[in-house]
Protein backbone atom coordinates (compact mmCIF):
# COMPACT_ATOMS: atom_id res chain seq x y z
CA UNK A 1 0.00 0.00 0.00
CA UNK A 2 1.54 3.29 -1.05
CA UNK A 3 1.55 6.51 0.95
CA UNK A 4 -1.29 8.16 -0.98
CA UNK A 5 -3.62 5.20 -0.44
CA UNK A 6 -2.63 5.13 3.24
CA UNK A 7 -3.53 8.82 3.52
CA UNK A 8 -6.88 8.22 1.88
CA UNK A 9 -7.73 5.32 4.16
CA UNK A 10 -6.87 7.42 7.22
CA UNK A 11 -9.24 10.16 6.08
CA UNK A 12 -12.07 7.63 6.45
CA UNK A 13 -11.19 6.71 10.03
CA UNK A 14 -12.48 9.81 11.82
CA UNK A 15 -13.83 13.31 11.28
CA UNK A 16 -15.36 14.61 8.06
CA UNK A 17 -13.64 15.77 4.88
CA UNK A 18 -14.74 17.41 1.65
CA UNK A 19 -13.66 15.69 -1.57
CA UNK A 20 -14.57 17.87 -4.59
CA UNK A 21 -14.95 16.45 -8.09
CA UNK A 22 -12.73 17.93 -10.81
CA UNK A 23 -13.40 16.84 -14.38
CA UNK A 24 -9.94 17.26 -15.93
CA UNK A 25 -6.30 17.78 -15.00
CA UNK A 26 -6.57 21.56 -14.86
CA UNK A 27 -9.52 21.59 -12.47
CA UNK A 28 -7.85 18.87 -10.38
CA UNK A 29 -4.70 20.95 -9.96
CA UNK A 30 -6.72 24.05 -9.08
CA UNK A 31 -8.68 22.21 -6.39
CA UNK A 32 -5.50 20.65 -5.04
CA UNK A 33 -3.98 24.12 -4.71
CA UNK A 34 -6.95 25.16 -2.54
CA UNK A 35 -5.99 22.66 0.13
CA UNK A 36 -8.52 19.86 -0.22
CA UNK A 37 -7.19 16.56 1.17
CA UNK A 38 -8.50 14.43 -1.72
CA UNK A 39 -10.39 14.72 -5.00
CA UNK A 40 -12.70 12.45 -6.94
CA UNK A 41 -13.42 12.06 -10.62
CA UNK A 42 -16.92 12.63 -11.96
CA UNK A 43 -18.21 10.46 -14.77
CA UNK A 44 -20.61 13.15 -15.95
CA UNK A 45 -18.03 15.93 -15.90
CA UNK A 46 -15.51 13.76 -17.72
CA UNK A 47 -18.04 12.73 -20.35
CA UNK A 48 -19.03 16.35 -20.92
CA UNK A 49 -15.38 17.23 -21.44
CA UNK A 50 -15.43 14.71 -24.30
CA UNK A 51 -18.58 16.28 -25.75
CA UNK A 52 -20.74 13.33 -24.70
CA UNK A 53 -23.51 12.53 -22.26
CA UNK A 54 -22.76 10.89 -18.93
CA UNK A 55 -22.16 7.15 -19.19
CA UNK A 56 -20.81 7.50 -22.72
CA UNK A 57 -17.07 7.26 -22.03
CA UNK A 58 -15.44 3.92 -22.78
CA UNK A 59 -13.57 1.75 -20.33
CA UNK A 60 -10.22 2.58 -21.94
CA UNK A 61 -11.00 6.30 -21.83
CA UNK A 62 -11.95 6.08 -18.17
CA UNK A 63 -8.76 4.22 -17.29
CA UNK A 64 -6.63 6.77 -19.13
CA UNK A 65 -8.51 9.55 -17.32
CA UNK A 66 -7.83 7.96 -13.92
CA UNK A 67 -4.14 7.65 -14.72
CA UNK A 68 -3.90 11.28 -15.87
CA UNK A 69 -5.73 12.60 -12.82
CA UNK A 70 -3.68 10.51 -10.39
CA UNK A 71 -0.43 11.67 -11.99
CA UNK A 72 -1.50 15.32 -12.01
CA UNK A 73 -1.92 15.84 -8.25
CA UNK A 74 -0.19 14.70 -5.09
CA UNK A 75 -3.55 13.86 -3.54
CA UNK A 76 -5.63 10.72 -3.21
CA UNK A 77 -7.95 10.39 -6.21
CA UNK A 78 -11.21 8.49 -5.89
CA UNK A 79 -12.38 7.10 -9.22
CA UNK A 80 -16.03 7.18 -10.27
CA UNK A 81 -16.03 3.81 -12.03
CA UNK A 82 -19.77 3.94 -12.77
CA UNK A 83 -21.04 0.33 -12.86
CA UNK A 84 -17.60 -1.13 -13.40
CA UNK A 85 -18.16 -1.11 -17.17
CA UNK A 86 -19.57 -4.61 -16.91
CA UNK A 87 -22.56 -6.59 -15.71
CA UNK A 88 -21.06 -9.94 -14.77
CA UNK A 89 -19.19 -10.00 -11.45
CA UNK A 90 -16.07 -11.60 -12.93
CA UNK A 91 -15.90 -8.88 -15.57
CA UNK A 92 -16.30 -6.22 -12.89
CA UNK A 93 -13.36 -7.80 -11.04
CA UNK A 94 -11.25 -7.74 -14.19
CA UNK A 95 -12.01 -4.07 -14.82
CA UNK A 96 -11.42 -3.06 -11.20
CA UNK A 97 -8.05 -4.82 -11.35
CA UNK A 98 -7.18 -2.60 -14.32
CA UNK A 99 -8.48 0.52 -12.57
CA UNK A 100 -6.37 0.09 -9.43
CA UNK A 101 -3.25 -0.07 -11.59
CA UNK A 102 -3.82 3.54 -12.72
CA UNK A 103 -2.67 5.08 -9.43
CA UNK A 104 -6.07 5.82 -7.90
CA UNK A 105 -6.56 5.66 -4.13
CA UNK A 106 -10.25 4.78 -4.22
CA UNK A 107 -12.84 3.36 -6.60
CA UNK A 108 -16.63 3.45 -6.49
CA UNK A 109 -19.01 0.89 -8.00
CA UNK A 110 -22.71 1.60 -8.40
CA UNK A 111 -25.72 -0.70 -8.68
CA UNK A 112 -27.53 1.20 -11.43
CA UNK A 113 -27.92 -0.58 -14.77
CA UNK A 114 -29.03 2.49 -16.76
CA UNK A 115 -31.32 0.01 -18.52
CA UNK A 116 -34.94 -1.07 -18.44
CA UNK A 117 -34.49 -2.51 -14.94
CA UNK A 118 -32.87 0.48 -13.21
CA UNK A 119 -31.03 -1.48 -10.50
CA UNK A 120 -29.09 -4.71 -10.69
CA UNK A 121 -30.83 -7.62 -9.01
CA UNK A 122 -29.96 -7.61 -5.31
CA UNK A 123 -27.90 -10.82 -5.32
CA UNK A 124 -26.00 -9.83 -8.45
CA UNK A 125 -25.35 -6.35 -7.06
CA UNK A 126 -23.85 -7.86 -3.91
CA UNK A 127 -21.75 -10.30 -5.92
CA UNK A 128 -20.39 -7.44 -8.02
CA UNK A 129 -19.14 -5.66 -4.89
CA UNK A 130 -17.67 -8.92 -3.60
CA UNK A 131 -15.84 -9.34 -6.90
CA UNK A 132 -14.49 -5.79 -6.75
CA UNK A 133 -13.25 -6.45 -3.21
CA UNK A 134 -11.51 -9.62 -4.36
CA UNK A 135 -9.78 -7.77 -7.21
CA UNK A 136 -8.50 -5.07 -4.86
CA UNK A 137 -7.28 -7.60 -2.31
CA UNK A 138 -5.47 -9.58 -4.98
CA UNK A 139 -3.80 -6.40 -6.24
CA UNK A 140 -2.34 -5.63 -2.81
CA UNK A 141 -2.95 -1.91 -3.38
CA UNK A 142 -5.34 -1.32 -0.49
CA UNK A 143 -7.47 0.95 -2.68
CA UNK A 144 -10.62 2.10 -0.87
CA UNK A 145 -13.77 0.47 -2.26
CA UNK A 146 -16.94 2.56 -2.18
CA UNK A 147 -20.27 0.86 -2.90
CA UNK A 148 -23.07 3.04 -4.21
CA UNK A 149 -26.82 2.48 -4.05
CA UNK A 150 -28.61 4.53 -6.69
CA UNK A 151 -32.24 4.30 -5.55
CA UNK A 152 -32.57 8.05 -5.06
CA UNK A 153 -31.00 8.96 -8.39
CA UNK A 154 -33.17 6.64 -10.48
CA UNK A 155 -36.43 8.09 -9.19
CA UNK A 156 -37.07 5.36 -6.60
CA UNK A 157 -36.27 7.18 -3.32
CA UNK A 158 -36.54 4.14 -1.04
CA UNK A 159 -34.40 4.72 2.05
CA UNK A 160 -35.08 1.28 3.49
CA UNK A 161 -33.94 -0.39 0.28
CA UNK A 162 -30.83 1.80 0.17
CA UNK A 163 -29.97 0.77 3.73
CA UNK A 164 -30.62 -2.91 2.96
CA UNK A 165 -28.36 -2.83 -0.06
CA UNK A 166 -25.60 -0.78 1.55
CA UNK A 167 -25.42 -3.09 4.56
CA UNK A 168 -25.14 -6.05 2.21
CA UNK A 169 -22.41 -4.27 0.25
CA UNK A 170 -20.56 -3.64 3.51
CA UNK A 171 -20.70 -7.35 4.30
CA UNK A 172 -19.40 -8.03 0.78
CA UNK A 173 -16.32 -5.92 1.49
CA UNK A 174 -17.10 -2.27 0.75
CA UNK A 175 -15.00 0.18 2.79
CA UNK A 176 -17.27 3.21 2.30
CA UNK A 177 -20.99 3.47 1.54
CA UNK A 178 -22.78 6.00 -0.61
CA UNK A 179 -26.43 6.66 -1.55
CA UNK A 180 -26.24 9.77 -3.75
CA UNK A 181 -29.31 11.92 -4.21
CA UNK A 182 -30.56 12.07 -0.62
CA UNK A 183 -31.23 15.75 0.03
CA UNK A 184 -32.63 15.56 3.54
CA UNK A 185 -30.38 15.75 6.58
CA UNK A 186 -32.71 13.57 8.67
CA UNK A 187 -32.66 10.81 6.05
CA UNK A 188 -28.88 10.98 5.76
CA UNK A 189 -28.60 10.64 9.53
CA UNK A 190 -30.90 7.62 9.46
CA UNK A 191 -28.67 6.03 6.85
CA UNK A 192 -25.45 6.88 8.72
CA UNK A 193 -26.79 5.33 11.90
CA UNK A 194 -28.12 2.25 10.10
CA UNK A 195 -24.82 1.34 8.41
CA UNK A 196 -22.47 2.31 11.25
CA UNK A 197 -19.59 1.93 11.79
CA UNK A 198 -18.94 2.05 8.03
CA UNK A 199 -18.09 5.56 6.77
CA UNK A 200 -20.70 7.25 4.61
CA UNK A 201 -20.22 9.60 1.67
CA UNK A 202 -22.86 12.30 1.15
CA UNK A 203 -23.49 14.04 -2.15
CA UNK A 204 -24.07 17.78 -1.85
CA UNK A 205 -24.99 19.53 -5.07
CA UNK A 206 -27.19 22.24 -3.55
CA UNK A 207 -27.53 24.18 -0.31
CA UNK A 208 -29.69 21.70 1.65
CA UNK A 209 -26.96 21.17 4.26
CA UNK A 210 -23.70 22.63 5.50
CA UNK A 211 -20.46 20.77 6.08
CA UNK A 212 -20.89 21.29 9.81
CA UNK A 213 -24.39 19.82 9.80
CA UNK A 214 -23.21 16.74 7.95
CA UNK A 215 -20.22 16.40 10.26
CA UNK A 216 -22.52 16.54 13.28
CA UNK A 217 -24.67 13.64 12.05
CA UNK A 218 -21.65 11.47 11.35
CA UNK A 219 -21.03 11.83 7.62
CA UNK A 220 -17.39 11.02 6.97
CA UNK A 221 -16.95 12.15 3.37
CA UNK A 222 -18.66 14.86 1.28
CA UNK A 223 -18.48 15.09 -2.50
CA UNK A 224 -20.20 17.34 -5.04
CA UNK A 225 -20.49 15.04 -8.04
CA UNK A 226 -20.83 16.87 -11.34
CA UNK A 227 -21.87 20.16 -9.72
CA UNK A 228 -18.59 21.96 -10.42
CA UNK A 229 -18.55 20.81 -14.03
CA UNK A 230 -22.16 21.91 -14.46
CA UNK A 231 -21.28 25.31 -13.00
CA UNK A 232 -18.44 25.66 -15.50
CA UNK A 233 -20.68 24.71 -18.42
CA UNK A 234 -23.34 27.07 -17.10
CA UNK A 235 -20.88 29.95 -17.14
CA UNK A 236 -20.09 29.23 -20.78
CA UNK A 237 -23.79 29.09 -21.61
CA UNK A 238 -24.73 32.47 -20.16
CA UNK A 239 -25.31 35.15 -22.83
CA UNK A 240 -22.56 37.72 -23.04
CA UNK A 241 -23.33 41.41 -23.37
CA UNK A 242 -21.02 41.83 -26.37
CA UNK A 243 -21.68 38.54 -28.10
CA UNK A 244 -24.75 36.75 -29.41
CA UNK A 245 -23.02 33.38 -29.44
CA UNK A 246 -23.22 31.06 -26.48
CA UNK A 247 -21.59 27.78 -25.64
CA UNK A 248 -23.79 24.67 -25.56
CA UNK A 249 -25.13 23.20 -22.36
CA UNK A 250 -23.65 19.92 -21.14
CA UNK A 251 -24.55 17.14 -23.56
CA UNK A 252 -27.84 15.52 -22.66
CA UNK A 253 -28.69 11.87 -23.04
CA UNK A 254 -30.28 8.86 -21.51
CA UNK A 255 -28.04 8.86 -18.50
CA UNK A 256 -30.01 7.70 -15.45
CA UNK A 257 -27.65 9.43 -13.02
CA UNK A 258 -27.13 13.10 -13.80
CA UNK A 259 -25.50 14.28 -10.57
CA UNK A 260 -22.49 11.98 -10.39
Amino acid sequence: MNEVVTRFRRLHESGCFVMPNPWDVGSARLLASLGFPAVATTSSGFAWSLGRADNQATLDEALAHFAAMSAAVDLPVNADFEGGFATDADDVAKNVAAAVRTGIAGVSIEDSTCGAAPLFDFDLAVERIRAARRAIDESGTGVVLTARCETFLIGQPDLDEAIRRLNAYAEAGADCLYAPGICNVADIKTLVDAVAPKPVNALVGSDFATVEQLREIGVRRISVGGALARAAWGAFSKPRARSRSTAPSPPSGARCRSRS
